[in-house]
């Protein structure tokens, strides 16, 4: 019978190891796109789609509201976890995620050529909230894909490097929208409403293309193919993902649910309140930003590397004890207002509150997970913790900031979540030494 040591004993010969780049490959730069489609719309509702799609409420409440169309992206992705993963589970891997970037791409071009409220009404709207939902579930099957894609090519003393190349994606993405839309914030402001803020959104095509013809060259999982062999697969995936494995199932959401919350607070709701109440310059938090994605290309494989040598769980506990130290400090010091500090501030949280634990996701989660529920023990349960703490703690810390007059809540909840990580990081196990296939 073969084993999972037998599977990673090939992967190291020169077919296996051109096969093992071009996975990886395929894998990072679907990511980025995905992120890219992902974000564009986050920084979009938090400069202009409040004016644009949401104009006859006052501003707090149109902020609120655009930052409310953004979470249904984020209430969407576990449906598309769910669904990509049980198809990922029991067809493979590879045909899945050609239709996930298929289906994000579709929904971020058609964003691009809506028409606003004030052409259309209230369908306009109505149409971006369904669009932001197609991209939701668009993403909610990708990242499960590309990382178990990546996972089950890599040799096992470097999963936690390769897999952590997958979350690379992110950063690139964040630096490409921020990039874009730093373009865009430069514009007059008539001009931006008029037609700028649809360019980054009709770029997308284009990505999207590349990324078609890159995927369409990978070859399937080995892991999933031996599976096959063995007639492993299961009937439902899902199911099995959450009733028989329930342990790393809510693991899986309570070591994400620090980190998810913590980026988006940066990159959306930071973007509001420094804009908004500090007054600060739109260019000098999209540039801090774009500053701490760059670090990010640096630090997320570092730390993948780490995870290789020490482990996955140690990376939780020190990134969730930084967000517990960090929560209050984080506003303090944005609040100084001067350029040199809101840029350090803004790449210290990045990496430490984020990119500590974002790294290894892309391996641990998939690892926690026998290999036939796989795809959807990880998709969904990163999905279901994106919804809940990605999608909505940028809205409830609007809410908070607005109503009680200053950012103690939002530090408080920040805290609150980082309790929640800390405590899932105590009962996870360690898989860096396990076998993807017994």
């Amino acid at each position: 019978m073969t084993t999972s040591y037998d599977l990673h004993a090939r992967a190291h010969d020169a077919g296996s190891q051109r096969s093992l780049r071009s996975v990886v490959f395929a894998s990072t730069i679907g990511t980025i796109i995905e992120w890219y489609d992902f974000l564009i719309y986050g920084m979009a509702a938090a400069l202009v789609f409040n004016k644009l799609f949401f104009p006859s409420i006052d501003p707090l409440l149109g902020t609120l509201a655009a930052l409310g169309s953004y979470a249904v992206g984020f209430l969407a992705r576990p449906l598309g976890g769910a669904i990509f993963g049980y198809f990922g589970d029991r067809l493979g891997r590879k045909s899945i995620l050609m239709l996930t970037l298929v289906m994000m791409g579709l929904g971020t071009f058609l964003i691009g050529v809506l028409p606003t409220y004030a052409q259309i009404g209230i369908w306009a709207p109505i149409l971006l909230i369904s669009l932001r939902f197609i991209q939701g579930i668009g993403l909610g099957g990708e990242w499960g894909g590309a990382s178990v894609m990546v996972l089950e090519h890599a040799p096992k003393e470097h999963r936690g490097l390769y897999g952590s190349l997958v979350q690379v994606g992110f950063p690139i993405g964040l630096v490409v929208a921020t990039l874009v839309f730093g373009v865009i914030a430069k514009m007059p402001e008539a001009d931006i409403l008029a037609w700028g803020w649809r360019v980054p959104f009709l770029i997308s095509a284009v990505l999207i293309l590349l990324g078609m013809f890159i995927r369409s060259n990978v070859s399937e999982s080995p892991v999933f193919e031996e599976m096959k062999a063995r007639r492993e697969i299961v009937s439902n995936p899902v199911k099995e993902a959450i009733f028989k494995h329930p342990r790393s199932f809510l693991v899986a959401v309570g070591l994400k649910i620090s980190e998810v919350s913590w980026v988006y607070m940066l990159t959306v709701f930071v973007v509001v309140y420094a804009t908004g109440t500090l007054k600060l310059p739109k260019s000098m938090i999209l540039d801090a930003i774009l500053v701490a994605a760059a670090v990010e290309l640096i630090t997320i494989p570092l730390f993948g590397f780490l995870s290789d040598r020490i482990g996955r769980r140690p990376l939780y506990f020190i990134g969730a004890i930084f967000t517990l130290a960090f929560a209050f400090p984080l506003f303090w010091l944005l609040e100084m207002r001067t350029p040199e500090i809101v840029m350090l501030t803004i790449v210290v949280a990045m990496s430490l509150g984020h990119g500590l634990m974002f790294a290894p996701e892309s391996t641990y989660f998939p690892e926690l997970f026998g290999a036939n529920v796989r795809y959807s023990g990880a998709s969904f349960g990163f999905q279901v913790a994106a919804a809940l703490g990605g999608g909505f703690a940028p809205v409830l810390a609007t809410a908070l900031a607005g109503y009680m007059g200053g950012t103690a809540g939002v530090s408080v909840m920040l805290i609150v979540l980082a309790l929640i990580t800390l405590v899932a990081a105590m009962f996870a196990r360690e898989t860096k030494n396990e076998a993807l296939l017994k």
